[in-house]
């Protein structure tokens, strides 16, 4: 990754059961937020041979990013935890440097990014899924396994686009 992300870890403070994971859900859901605003901005602003797909593509994606962010910021408020109030409150959850910025207006350089960006986010998920599996947390641990194969496949579709053009 971009830099290492630390998950939230357990501190010498008493936490209740899932805290943890409930943190790591807010830090993931604000990745999440981080992809949806990316990938909008990759949709107004790229232009390309196949810019009709990939405007199409990327429309599909922001809006499946607010639905993972809607999701993720559900699965804390059933853990009884709160979401950030902004977005502030959300860069700070997940930290400085831990998102990879389009730095161009190149097409095939937004969507390098945005395909890193989601490389990134199956790390994260790979790093949050055992956490809850071991708290029996069945629900997240099958989301973060959706959540998984939809960066995959998106990621695919990326990789592929971008070998044609």
């Amino acid at each position: 990754m971009h830099q290492e992300i630390d998950l939230v870890k357990v501190h010498n403070e008493a936490l209740v059961p899932g805290s943890v994971l409930a943190r790591n859900l807010v830090m993931l859901a604000s990745y999440i937020k981080e992809l949806q605003v990316q990938s909008h901005l990759i949709h107004l602003n790229y232009e390309g041979s196949n810019f009709i797909e990939m405007h199409k593509f990327l429309k599909k994606r922001y809006e499946k990013h607010l639905c993972q962010f809607d999701e993720l910021g559900e699965f804390v408020r059933a853990m009884d935890f709160m979401m950030p109030l902004c977005a502030c409150g959300l860069k700070e959850a997940l930290g400085p440097d831990c998102f990879r910025n389009v730095e161009s207006h190149d097409g095939r350089e937004m969507l390098l990014t945005y395909h890193q960006n989601l490389c990134d986010l199956c790390e994260l998920v790979c790093c949050i899924e055992p956490m809850a599996t071991e708290i029996k947390a069945l629900d997240v641990a099958n989301y973060m396994a959706e959540l998984m194969a939809d960066a995959n496949k998106a990621a695919w579709f990326i990789k592929a686009s971008l070998r044609c053009s």
